[in-house]
C-alpha cells in the first residue's frame, strides 16, 4: 500500500500533529512499512487459537463474599475539616 503525501498530510491533520512538508515523504515511507508489516500478520493462521490477555496463565485471586455491618459513615468523616451529616463539606468550584 503506497502512500502520498496528501494522505500523511490528512492522517496528521486528524491526527492533530503538525508535520513539516519537508517530513511528509519520510513519514509516509515509514507508515508504508508499518501497513506492509500489518498485511504480513493479516496472512497468519489464528483458526483454534484463543485470545490471550497475559503471556502467563494464571487466576485473579478472589476473596470469599461476606457481608458486613457497614454504617461506619461516622467514623469516615470523623478527621473531615468540615461535615454535614455524614458527608463531606467542600467549597463549591462549579457555578
Amino acid at each position: 500500500m503506497a502512500l502520498d503525501r496528501a494522505t500523511v498530510a490528512r492522517v496528521a491533520r486528524l491526527a492533530r500533529i503538525r508535520i513539516g512538508a519537508h517530513e511528509l515523504d519520510r513519514l509516509a515511507g515509514e507508515l508504508d512499512n508499518i501497513l506492509t508489516w500489518i498485511e504480513q500478520l493479516n496472512e497468519v493462521d489464528v483458526d483454534g487459537v484463543e485470545p490471550m490477555t497475559s503471556v502467563v496463565a494464571f487466576e485473579l485471586p478472589e476473596r470469599a463474599d461476606q457481608v458486613t455491618e457497614g454504617g461506619c459513615a461516622e467514623d469516615i468523616v470523623a478527621n473531615a475539616p468540615e461535615t454535614a451529616g455524614s458527608y463531606f463539606v467542600v467549597p463549591k468550584v462549579v457555578e
